[in-house]
């Protein structure tokens, strides 16, 4: 279908001239003459170049002036982690509410667990990452007060207050 076309390799393309509003923008088509002729027709398949196209003359960026113009502007962008990257330490507070309830810490964890679980199907990532910040610390506290008290216990039940 392309006979008396040729075809001729591009050089390789080296990196985007100017900054990305004019790399972005597609290059302005010429218009083609009614009657084309096989080199005509290379020269219409190479002008359609894409981003960063090495045969496009190089043109200055409008953008660079009014970069050196403007004032230093600052952008901040906050960041907030994906849902699925918020623990919600479910397992963890099931566990202490069953085996290591000291006074009822258990239960206030597994109660945070849960609205960390609500609040990510919600989309509110801000109140699921406080949340599981108060259920871990629920979970740390009854952990770590539950195993004193049952090394306490050990202690107590191995060497009894009446030896004293």
């Amino acid at each position: 279908p392309f006979e008396g076309v040729a075809w001729t390799p591009r050089p390789p393309q080296g990196p985007p001239q100017g900054c990305f509003a004019c790399i972005a923008k597609p290059p302005a088509l010429r218009q083609a003459s009614p009657v084309l002729s096989p080199s005509s027709a290379v020269y219409l398949m190479e002008s359609k170049g894409c981003k960063g196209d090495s045969l496009r003359p190089a043109v200055p960026c409008k953008h660079s002036v009014e970069k050196k113009t403007m004032t230093n502007p600052t952008t901040v962008i906050e960041i907030y982690p994906d849902t699925t990257e918020v623990n919600d330490y479910y397992l963890w507070s099931i566990f202490n509410f069953v085996y290591l309830n000291f006074c009822c810490l258990g239960f206030i964890a597994l109660a945070y667990s849960l609205k960390v679980r609500d609040k990510k199907l919600l989309n509110d990532l801000n109140g699921a990452v406080e949340d599981a910040k108060t259920a871990r610390l629920f979970n740390i506290t009854s952990s770590a007060l539950a195993t004193f008290c049952i090394i306490l216990i050990f202690i107590f039940l191995r060497y009894p207050l009446t030896d004293y």
